[in-house]
This record gives structure tokens, C-alpha cells and sequence, in this order.
């Protein structure tokens, strides 16, 4: 990525996205989903969510998605306050929708008192580290066209997904009905940036206005391009992902042998591990001791669920120093009698 950078800087460009980067990228996404595939770089994760949902709804319309949905709980109410978005969130067990999950807010059309559901986004892979397959993605994305609605893709570790799935990105995005994506970039690898791409022409409208009028217009975009080129060129994106996932799999596999051999108790698996994701309860005390020396979030603090988190950078020392730390704190105890 810096070398990316370094070559981008090499000479004069029109800024703006009118540069050699920016029109190669949109070569180099269309190799990936197809044809029709338009790309706008913009700044992050949160502004290519917010932009690409503004771009398909009415003022009148709402998003239907998970509770846990990254749009609900951690954009800071960015698509409410920024684009008066109406979001419709629902439960989940897993952080997927399905179409009978989706009909529990695709209703009331025509009712004026209601905000107009005509929009589904889903995340792959989900904020719990979950996968939709192809046929699932296919299932939900007829069932909103059937609806009317538009189906948007929040992204930002699509290329985990796609390692993960053993097909290319087009295979579960374009070919299976997805009509907006939000790629991302910065969770593997890039040092800023990601894009909005649209992959169904006739529901998006305004980018080129919407992206200025959300702070996502870059004037030396070509920066944000050249990285994308570089992630999506020689199999990069694969690479890095599938690393990311085989760190998460040994962490995953390593606490298993522990607890299978008794080393370590306490621990429950909360959720599959499909990519890169590890979701655990601890018992009580544990995860702030464990933070003192490696850093990840509280998911669920009422139950003790946290997330662990493997990265394109993270080691395979990383994995079995964590895993020494665990046997520390989760090492039985024997009670020691009167």
C-alpha cells in the first residue's frame, strides 16, 4: 500500500478522480463484478454505508437490517443524522437475515404513517463473524426485488467472506442480486479508504452529488485508487484475507485442544468461526486482566461475550501468546482444603 502511494505521487494528476488511478480502478472492479460495476472511492467504512444507502431511498425510506448491524451500533447514528435515514432493525441470533426475518419490517406499504421499507442491508461477513453463503444472498435478494426493494451489501471484510466461501467476489455479490456494495479496504490492508460500488445501475442516483454532500470527496482521490488497484491486483486481497482467516481458525482450534485436555475452563464458543472472528464468554474479571496486555472489545458485557478479532498482520506468535495468556487465567483451580 505505500509503495501504492509512494508511485501515485510520482507525477501531476486532475484531481477529483479525473486521474489515470481512478479510471484503471474502475477497470479493476469491473473485472471483479462484472460490467456494470461503478466505483467511488470515498474516505470510510461509515461514509460508504451512509452514501450508498442515501443514493437508493426517498426521503420517505427505510432500511430494514440486523440489530447488530454496523449502520445500528457503531456508526454513531451517522445514517439517521446525516442522511435521515430510517433504519428498521431486527434480532438476530446469529447477525444474518433471512427472508422471514426480513418480512418482520417489510410491511405497510402505501401506509402513510409509516417510513417506507425499501431496503435491505446485509453485512458479509456479519458483525459476528458469521457468513451468508451464495444461495443465501440469492434467497434474500429475491425477496426484496420481489418487494420492490433494494438489496445493499455492507462489505467491509468482503474479501474475508470471499476467502472463506472459495469464490471470487462477483459470485455472491453481482451474480446473486446484490444491487450496492460498500467494499472495504482498510480491514485488509489499505492505509485509508474504501468505495461504494455500484453494481446495479438502475437503483442508484446522485453519487456523484451525494459524495461531496456526505465529506467523501477526495481531491487527490487518486491516493484512496491506487490502493484499491493494489489490494485487488496479484491476488493481494486474497492472500491477506485468507491469513487473517487461518489466524482465527489456529486461535479458534488452539482454545478447542485446551479445553478438550482440560487445560483451560470457563470458555464457551458463542458463534461459528467462518472468517476471521471469535466470539467467547468469559468469566467474570478475565477480559480486563487479559486486555492489559492485548487489546479487543467487550461485545456483550451483561453476559461476558467478547470478540476476538485475527487481521492480515496478525502472527501466528500473536495467536500462541494469546493462547499461553488464556492457559494462565483459565487454568482449573484447585480448591485447597482445611
Amino acid at each position: 500500500m505505500l509503495a501504492a502511494i509512494a508511485e501515485a505521487n510520482g507525477g501531476h494528476q486532475i484531481a477529483y478522480g479525473e486521474d489515470v488511478y481512478t479510471a484503471r480502478l474502475q477497470e479493476v472492479m469491473r473485472e471483479h463484478f462484472g460490467e456494470t460495476a461503478e466505483a467511488f472511492p470515498v474516505f470510510n467504512g461509515t461514509g460508504a454505508n451512509v452514501t450508498a444507502l442515501t443514493s437508493v431511498l426517498p426521503r420517505w425510506g427505510a432500511v430494514v437490517s440486523t440489530s447488530t448491524a454496523h449502520i445500528h451500533t457503531d456508526e454513531g447514528g451517522a445514517p439517521e443524522r446525516i442522511s435521515g435515514l430510517k433504519l428498521l432493525p431486527v434480532p438476530t441470533p446469529d447477525g444474518k437475515l433471512t427472508p422471514d426475518l426480513i418480512g418482520e419490517e417489510a410491511w405497510g406499504w402505501g401506509d402513510e404513517h409509516r417510513a417506507q421499507p425499501l431496503a435491505v442491508s446485509i453485512t458479509q461477513t456479519t458483525e459476528l463473524g458469521t457468513l451468508y453463503s451464495v444461495d443465501e444472498v440469492r434467497a434474500i435478494a429475491d425477496y426484496a426485488h420481489e418487494r420492490g426493494m433494494v438489496l445493499h451489501m455492507d462489505g467491509a471484510r468482503i474479501s474475508n467472506a470471499a476467502a472463506a466461501l472459495g469464490v471470487g467476489f462477483r459470485e455472491f455479490t453481482t451474480d446473486a442480486g446484490v444491487d450496492i456494495l460498500s467494499f472495504g479496504g482498510t480491514k485488509n490492508g489499505l492505509l485509508y479508504g474504501e468505495a461504494v460500488v455500484v453494481l446495479n445501475p438502475s437503483v442508484s442516483d446522485g453519487l456523484k452529488y451525494l459524495r461531496k454532500l456526505n465529506m467523501q470527496l477526495a481531491s487527490k482521490m487518486r491516493f484512496v485508487s491506487a490502493q484499491l488497484i493494489a489490494l485487488l491486483s496479484d491476488g493481494l486481497w486474497l492472500r491477506s484475507a485468507s491469513h487473517a482467516n487461518a489466524m482465527a481458525a489456529r486461535l479458534r482450534s488452539g482454545l478447542e485442544q485446551e479445553i478438550s485436555t482440560g487445560a483451560i475452563s470457563g470458555v464457551n464458543f458463542t458463534q461459528e468461526t467462518r472468517a476471521n472472528a471469535v466470539f467467547v464468554t468469559l468469566p467474570p474479571g478475565v477480559a480486563d486482566r487479559l486486555r492489559e496486555s492485548f487489546r479487543f472489545y467487550d461485545w456483550n458485557p451483561a453476559t461476558g461475550e467478547v470478540r476476538w478479532m485475527t487481521a492480515f498482520d496478525t502472527t501466528e506468535h500473536d495467536i500462541d501468546a494469546f493462547l499461553a495468556a488464556l492457559r494462565t487465567e483459565l487454568a482449573p483451580r484447585t480448591e485447597l482444603s482445611a
